[in-house]
């Protein structure tokens, strides 16, 4: 299943954080704590060098809670600033200004030495799609000046949001990158709704995420979905059949009965995605520190 979305704007993205990376102190990179791996740009590093980094691994409530913090962990080993947040909630943004001012310590302290104490601080605030960017900015402005929408590509253009007198914050568009070289990264953003499912097989995406739950989390499964048992995966079954059984399996419980006693899988797969993205099925990391190496 090969997953791709890279709209015109992206490009103006990519253009206009080169144009805008000289006149930030540093960088915010928003990371869907589910998918830290493939929620993050692998051209950000590029766009960015040399500037410190803060990365927030938010949704942190509808993550792995021990897998959050392994990766937190790995971020730190890389040199990053990291936070853990549910911005949604506001759990965890109130350590932003302070963890932004322990990063850039040695930059105010030579400033305060020139005799420029409380000068301006300003971020670039970077993320994918339907990170919870916008909700984040609000969440550390206290206004509601990003939009902020559950859906990809709502950000159009940039925008400078003060926090304080002396903090503010480059809001930029969502980007991705031209193409997923591993779709495995595609998948993992389409379950979490960072590519439009307009452009997506729902039926076949269902599949391949009731395979992961049913190998990785497979009480989650049995228990959101009343099962007494999974479907048996035969040894040469792809995930593709296999989670197939498995949306039939959980659309009979459901009642999604179609003419002829057929079950309704694709509005299965369509309830599943809801409940995975809006957390009722449980806490799920999709990805750990040693998937780094892709």
């Amino acid at each position: 299943m090969e997953i791709q979305w890279y709209p015109g704007h992206m490009t103006r993205t990519r253009r206009m954080i080169a144009e805008q990376i000289g006149n930030v102190d540093a960088v915010c990179e928003i990371l869907d704590a589910r998918i830290p791996v493939s929620s993050r740009n692998p051209d950000v590093d590029a766009l960015t060098r040399g500037k410190p980094r803060l990365v927030v691994l938010n949704r942190a409530d509808q993550a792995d809670p021990v897998a959050t913090k392994r990766w937190a962990a790995q971020f730190r080993a890389d040199g990053c600033a990291v936070l853990e947040t549910d911005s949604k909630n506001g759990v965890g943004t109130v350590k932003f200004a302070a963890a932004v001012r322990e990063l850039l310590a040695d930059k105010l302290r030579a400033y305060a030495e020139k005799g420029q104490a409380g000068r301006v601080v300003r971020v670039m605030v970077l993320g994918i799609p339907n990170v919870g960017k916008s909700t984040f900015i609000n969440r550390i402005s206290g206004r509601k000046t990003a939009r902020a929408e559950d859906r990809p590509g709502v950000t159009r253009s940039k925008q400078w949001v003060p926090v304080d007198s002396t903090l503010e914050l480059l809001d930029t568009p969502g980007i991705l990158w031209p193409k997923f070289e591993d779709q495995s990264v595609g998948l993992n953003l389409a379950y979490t709704g960072a590519v439009k499912d307009e452009i997506l097989d729902v039926e076949t995406l269902g599949c391949h995420l009731m395979a992961y739950l049913g190998a990785h989390y497979p009480d989650a499964l049995l228990g959101a979905y009343k099962l007494p048992a999974l479907p048996e995966r035969d040894g040469g079954e792809s995930d593709t059949v296999w989670g197939f059984h498995l949306l039939e399996a959980a659309g009979k419980k459901r009642g999604f009965l179609i003419s002829g006693g057929e079950i309704d899988t694709e509005r299965m797969a369509k309830i599943l995605l809801d409940e995975f993205r809006g957390g009722k099925l449980g806490r799920f990391t999709l990805e750990l520190p040693e998937d780094l190496k892709r």
